[in-house]
């Protein structure tokens, strides 16, 4: 269980973050919503050990880990950004393999464990066949596949991810996140912060609004994901809906209203 109690963090220049708390509990995919500039990324940033709030405390199992070291942290948590890149042309499988570093001694390489743990992260994903491919010349699809099987190759507790399907296509985020929920399905927690109220609905058990560094709502997507709540973090009217994917299954959707309808129909 992921606690956040009462963080605050901020810059001489100004607040970021102010006073937010919530917990996330073993197995659950939760997602922190809010529009862009709020304070998400940070939020994450201080969970992650990158930075320090400067008041409140950040458990782990009833643990503060305002004192672990990064190695610690890394075996507890793995960290999926938007986009990779690395300087040098790495083989995917040794991209994979850097997820083992946090088990490693210092100038330690992989063994053979190590290798079988980076290819069956592979295999989970079922991109096994980019093993030995280029990892800057795979698709920007594939290569969030790769950091996920690299996060899954630290063997952690909580997976969290700052919008990896930011720089996706349609086709390609909608494969990523199959594949989170098919990991959150399999008792993985699941930390994303994400802009996209649909990508919420589509994976999250639970939501953390954010607006302006605070913390608006936290509850089932349902709930708190609410045609006010979008007004209130990003100014635009919306509709939502359920939109039945088959026979026995429907999925919300949030749909912001064009604002030449949202004229007339407040005229």
């Amino acid at each position: 269980m992921l606690e956040i109690r009462g963080i605050s963090f901020g810059y001489p220049s100004h607040q970021v973050i102010q006073n937010a708390s919530f917990t996330m509990y073993g197995g659950e995919f939760l997602c922190v919503l809010g529009p862009n500039g709020c304070g998400k990324t940070t939020l994450l940033k201080n969970i992650l050990g990158l930075l320090s709030p400067s008041s409140g405390s950040i458990l782990i199992g009833g643990e503060d880990i305002q004192s672990w070291s990064l190695t610690r942290r890394a075996q507890i948590m793995a960290y999926i950004p938007q986009a990779h890149v690395p300087p040098f042309p790495f083989k995917v499988i040794d991209v994979v393999l850097t997820g083992r570093t946090a088990y490693l001694a210092r100038m330690g390489v992989p063994g053979e464990e190590d290798v079988r743990i980076a290819e069956d992260s592979l295999a989970e994903l079922n991109i096994s066949y980019l093993k030995d491919r280029i990892y800057t010349k795979i698709s920007g699809g594939e290569r969030q596949l790769v950091l996920i099987a690299r996060a899954l190759a630290q063997q952690p507790q909580i997976l969290i991810m700052d919008e990896p399907t930011a720089n996706l296509d349609f086709g390609r985020e909608h494969q990523v996140l199959e594949h989170l929920r098919d990991l959150s399905g399999k008792g993985m927690s699941i930390l994303m912060v994400t802009h996209d109220p649909d990508q919420a609905f589509y994976c999250a058990h639970r939501v953390v609004l954010m607006k302006d560094g605070g913390l608006l709502d936290v509850g089932i997507p349902g709930d708190v994901i609410t045609e006010d709540s979008m007004f209130s973090m990003y100014a635009i009217r919306a509709r939502i809906g359920g939109i039945k994917v088959s026979e026995n299954k429907t999925v919300e959707v949030c749909v912001p209203v064009p604002k030449t309808i949202d004229n007339v129909a407040s005229s």
